[in-house]
């Protein structure tokens, strides 16, 4: 079976897919002027446009880990995405604290079906 590698560059590619799995790489704002709430929806906008490349979609999500440079942020990570998740079809959803790159407040991974 091959592997299909979506955006590949010279130390990692966006999301390869295996079969009927699609495994995303952990993402992160571009703008890192922006608080949580802001820099979490940049996050899933850029997971929404690679699940599409990988022909999936935030539907067919089946597990995420959330990572956060400060965990007393979840509340507004959770308000950007209460707003994005598909309710009818919740991931499971790890969230922990990291340490993170300088001015990275948030950075998320999925794993999803095709």
């Amino acid at each position: 079976m091959d592997i299909q590698r979506i955006n590949p560059r010279e130390w990692n590619c966006n999301a390869a897919v295996f079969g009927d799995l699609v495994f995303c790489s952990g993402m992160v704002a571009d703008d890192k002027s922006q608080g949580m709430t802001g820099q979490t929806a940049q996050v899933l906008k850029k997971i929404d446009a690679v699940l599409a490349q990988a022909g999936s979609n935030k539907s067919r999500i089946l597990s995420a880990t959330v990572y956060m440079q400060d965990a007393a942020l979840k509340d507004e990570m959770n308000e950007a995405w209460m707003a994005w998740v598909d309710r009818a079809n919740l991931p499971t959803r790890t969230a922990v604290g990291a340490v993170l790159t300088p001015g990275t407040l948030v950075e998320i991974t999925v794993f999803a079906a095709k």
